[in-house]
C-alpha cells in the first residue's frame, strides 16, 4: 500500500512539473477600449508562438489595474494613466506597475445617425454631459430631449472624457451608464435623441461621429494633436516584463502589432 501511494505521489508531482502551458499563461484584464487590440494581438501571437496561452478579459481600466496590483493578472489594459492612489496601493504590495504605450485614440462623440448636427464645441459637450443643456434645440438641433449616455466610473474612458472634455465636472445624474464602449454605441444607435462617447475603434455606420471644435476624430487629427479629445492607450506590467509577457508586449509594439491596432480603428505608433 505504501509503495502504491508513493507511486501516485510521484505521478502527481511529475504531472505538475510537466505543465508548461500554465507557466506560460498570460492573463490580460481591463479597458474595453484596449480590448479589441488585446484580442487581435493575442490571437496573432498565439499563432506564431504555439506554446503561449493568453486569456483576455474586459472590466474597465480600474479593474485591470487593481488585478495587476493584486497579482491576479499579468497585463493590465488601461485607457488612462495609472493614478497616484493606485501606485500607493501597488507599493504596499511590492508591485511596480510599468506603462507601455500601445496606441493612440480619439474619444469620439457620437449621436444617432438621424441627428442633423455636424458638430459641437467642447463647451457645448461639457454643458450637455453636466446637465446644463437638456434639449437639442439649444445647440442648433431639433426640439428633442437629449439622452446622455456615459461610461461607468471604473472606466478609463470615463476618466479621460471627464478630464479632457468636462474639466473634471460631474456627469449629469440622469445619464444612462454603460459598462463598455460597445454598450454606449448600442444605446446611441437605437436612441434618436442620444449622445455618447466611444474610442475610435468603436465607430461604425450605426452611429454618427460629430466634429469637436470643428475637427473630426481620425488617425491624422489624433496624431497631429488637432483633435481635442485624444489620449494614449496602455498595457501595464508589474515591473520590467520578462519571458512570455515581454514577448507579447514586444509583439504589440512591433510593426505587425501596430498594424493590428490600426486595423481595429485605433492609431498606431509607427
Amino acid at each position: 500500500m505504501k509503495i502504491k501511494m508513493n507511486g501516485i505521489t510521484a505521478a502527481l508531482l511529475a504531472a505538475v512539473l510537466a505543465a508548461p502551458a500554465s507557466a506560460g499563461k498570460i492573463v490580460m484584464e481591463g479597458s474595453t477600449t484596449v480590448l479589441p487590440i488585446a484580442q487581435k494581438a493575442a490571437e496573432a501571437y498565439m499563432k506564431r508562438s504555439p506554446g503561449a496561452e493568453i486569456v483576455v478579459r474586459g472590466g474597465g481600466s480600474g479593474v485591470g489595474l487593481a488585478s495587476l496590483i493584486d497579482g491576479t493578472c499579468g497585463i493590465a489594459n488601461a485607457s488612462r494613466a495609472i493614478k497616484s492612489s493606485e501606485l500607493d496601493k501597488a507599493a504596499k504590495k511590492k508591485r511596480a506597475p510599468k506603462a507601455h504605450m500601445v496606441a493612440m485614440d480619439g474619444l469620439s462623440v457620437i449621436v444617432h445617425p438621424s441627428n442633423g448636427l455636424k458638430g459641437l464645441s467642447l463647451a457645448q459637450i461639457r454643458d450637455i454631459f453636466t446637465g446644463r443643456i437638456s434639449n437639442w434645440s439649444k445647440v442648433g438641433g431639433p426640439d428633442m430631449k437629449i439622452v446622455a449616455v456615459s461610461r461607468d466610473s471604473a472606466s478609463g474612458t470615463f476618466e479621460a472624457f471627464g478630464e479632457l472634455a468636462l474639466e473634471k465636472k460631474r456627469v449629469r445624474p440622469d445619464a444612462i451608464v454603460q459598462a463598455s464602449n460597445q454598450g454606449v454605441a448600442s444605446v446611441v444607435a437605437r436612441t434618436p435623441g442620444a449622445i455618447g462617447y466611444v474610442g475610435l475603434g468603436y465607430l461604425s455606420e450605426s452611429v454618427k461621429a460629430l466634429e469637436v471644435n470643428g475637427i473630426m476624430p481620425s488617425r491624422q487629427t489624433v496624431l497631429s494633436n488637432k483633435y481635442p479629445i485624444s489620449r494614449p492607450l496602455f498595457m501595464y506590467t508589474d515591473g520590467v516584463p520578462q519571458g512570455d509577457i515581454k514577448g507579447f508586449i514586444d509583439f504589440v509594439k512591433s510593426a505587425e502589432g501596430q498594424k493590428l491596432a490600426e486595423e481595429e480603428g485605433f492609431v498606431g505608433l509607427r
